[in-house]
């Protein structure tokens, strides 16, 4: 295993430490959502209406969220919504960085395990 971003400088204590301290700052998980939020300006087709002239509609707030397979899906967000659904999806991102960052600490610490097995039996 190859060493993670430079954590192959830092201590064991300082690793656990550092783990600890990132799985101590997860937003609440209960405010958590994955999507993008999308604004848009939207024309309605009526040919009298102000849009048919560039005047478009909106903002509308769209929320996508894909599924896989290049699926997607979302819907329509209240403007009264807007703020919370973006500090959602900002708790999402960051969960998602602190989950990855806590990954790398686990891989550096496999990483050493087999060192100090071999330090271990030739030195009994």
């Amino acid at each position: 295993m190859k060493a993670s971003k430079g954590l192959g400088r830092i201590s064991d204590l300082a690793l656990r430490q550092r783990r600890q301290g990132l799985a101590g700052q997860f937003p609440p998980l209960t405010e958590i959502l994955r999507g993008s939020l999308v604004k848009r300006y939207v024309t309605c087709g009526n040919p009298s209406c102000r849009c048919a002239r560039g005047e478009r509609h909106g903002p509308v707030w769209y929320l996508t969220v894909t599924l896989g397979r290049g699926r997607t899906t979302g819907g329509v967000i209240a403007a009264d919504q807007v703020d919370q659904v973006r500090g959602w999806i900002e708790n999402y991102r960051a969960v998602k960085d602190r989950l990855e960052k806590i990954s790398d600490i686990h891989r550096e610490l496999l990483r050493r395990q087999p060192q100090r097995r071999r330090k271990h039996l030739q030195n009994p």
